[in-house]
């Protein structure tokens, strides 16, 4: 099983950037931590990041064929991106969204996101362990539908 977890703008910015909102660790101790955890499932994961809208596009496209699922931290393209929505549905691969902050308790407009509808679901609010959480989640629904 493969599985693309991909990340949106800034979060190359983890560990410095407002660290009361999003912790201490890098994007690359996030990484390192998914790795482990996607090594307990026997899972391959592809870890990218962009902050270039039309890169991530790219990457969500070049996953079919390829990967069985995604994870995906849109980031603030989260709250606009209609073309991050729109090639999540147009590849037809599972997704779960994921947030590192509790989105929902955050600025107002924060709290909606154009991609959760393309995605079987979302997790949000729980730091590193979103992405974990979110592995898990997909891994499950991949193997109670595989084809």
């Amino acid at each position: 099983m493969k599985i693309l977890i991909l990340n949106g703008p800034n979060l190359n910015l983890l560990g410095s950037r407002e660290p009361d909102k999003y912790g201490k660790d890098t994007l690359k101790d996030i990484e390192n931590f998914l790795r482990k955890e996607a090594e307990k499932l026997n899972v391959e994961i592809i870890f990218e990041q962009s902050n270039i809208e039309g890169e991530l596009v790219t990457k969500i496209q070049q996953a079919k064929g390829i990967c069985d699922g995604i994870v995906i931290n849109p980031a603030a393209y989260t709250h606009t991106s209609i073309a991050l929505r729109d090639s999540l549905l147009a590849v037809d691969i599972p997704a779960v969204e994921i947030h590192l902050s509790n989105i929902h308790k955050r600025e107002e407009f924060r709290h909606v996101s154009m991609t959760a509808p393309a995605c079987i679901g979302q997790i949000t609010g729980f730091g590193k362990n979103s992405y974990k959480l979110g592995l898990i989640a997909l891994y499950d629904y991949l193997l109670q539908n595989q084809k």
